[in-house]
């Protein structure tokens, strides 16, 4: 017998791993989300349905109103102004934060442009400020 190895372990999964569309879909984004003119169709008769039987003949109690509300979520209009709200308000922060470091490391660049600047260059005794290939003599040489 094969020994048994996890999936994670497992090399030819790793791509399954990595792929956002095997990824589990977040519990937020599960249900649809419907406006108030269709909460009527969670009560209405003509929407329910009552199963007797299952796919495969087997004896079940189950309605399609059950099925409706696995399925769809009743949103508030408020709910929805407060989604995009917090979305706005995240988008901002975003923004805010990256504004804040590019700002810091404009400051950082003027800070080292100010030491070159400002920068004194030391000429010891025997040197000159020309390179010592020139062609005019200097009297410390």
């Amino acid at each position: 017998m094969s020994s048994k190895k996890s999936q994670g372990a497992d090399e030819r999964f790793l791509r399954v791993q990595k792929d956002p569309r095997f990824w589990e879909m977040p519990e937020r984004e599960r249900k649809i989300k419907i406006d108030k003119r269709f909460q009527s169709m969670f009560h209405d008769k003509r929407f329910k349905v009552k199963y007797t039987v299952d796919k495969r003949g087997r004896p079940i109690n189950h309605t399609s109103t059950e099925d409706l509300k696995r399925f769809y979520k009743v949103s508030d209009s408020e709910e929805d102004e407060e989604d995009i709200k917090s979305k706005k308000a995240a988008e901002g922060k975003k923004k805010k934060k990256v504004k804040e470091k590019l700002v810091k490391a404009d400051r950082e660049v003027m800070k080292k442009e100010e030491y070159t600047e400002r920068g004194v260059r030391v000429v010891e005794e025997g040197e000159s400020s020309c390179s010592l290939r020139c062609e005019h003599k200097h009297p410390a040489l």
